[in-house]
């Protein structure tokens, strides 16, 4: 199989797909302003004092420039909290299971929150995350133990009731 030649009119160069060619490039862009220096170096010295040393309009000198010392950047981040918190996990997580299991489940939220807050350092946080998680703990294993006694009371009712 031969190649076949390039259909006519065919140019080795590529279309400018209807783009407008780029803008020229110009060494100053800024034709009014001084070309400026390339690269690093100190900067040029005006009036040939040095900063500090040049007169005041009345031909005095400046007064001297007090050094300011710059103390490097310190990050302070809190490790875990030396005595921690009760978090009251196994807690929430029998309420949940055995109780209550809305409030289990809000209750085991605030003792993970309690958790990480001892871990991150917060004693604030851990402390009011672990008076929400107790307060709810209790509220559920009381529901849990008067739903357990209201089953009983029913089906000792119902049994008496049957049996007569």
């Amino acid at each position: 199989m031969e190649p076949t030649a390039p259909p006519a009119g065919w140019t080795e160069e590529k279309s400018t797909m209807s783009q407008s060619p780029p803008p020229p490039y110009y060494d100053n862009p800024y034709p009014g302003y001084p070309q400026q220096q390339q690269g690093y170096g100190a900067p040029p010295q005006y009036g040939g004092a040095a900063y500090g040393q040049q007169p005041y309009p009345g031909g005095q000198q400046y007064p001297a420039q007090n050094a300011v010392a710059v103390q490097p950047t310190v990050y302070v981040t809190r490790g875990p909290l030396a005595n921690p918190v009760n978090d009251y996990m196994c807690y929430s997580v029998f309420t949940m299971l055995c109780c209550c299991l809305p409030l289990g489940i809000a209750a085991l939220i605030y003792s993970i929150s309690a958790r990480e807050a001892n871990h991150m350092g917060d004693q604030m946080g851990a402390e009011r995350s672990s008076r929400t998680a107790r307060t709810l703990n209790h509220v559920a294993l009381g529901i849990g133990i008067g739903v357990f006694i209201l089953s009983i009371v029913y089906v000792v009712v119902v049994v008496s009731l049957i049996s007569d």
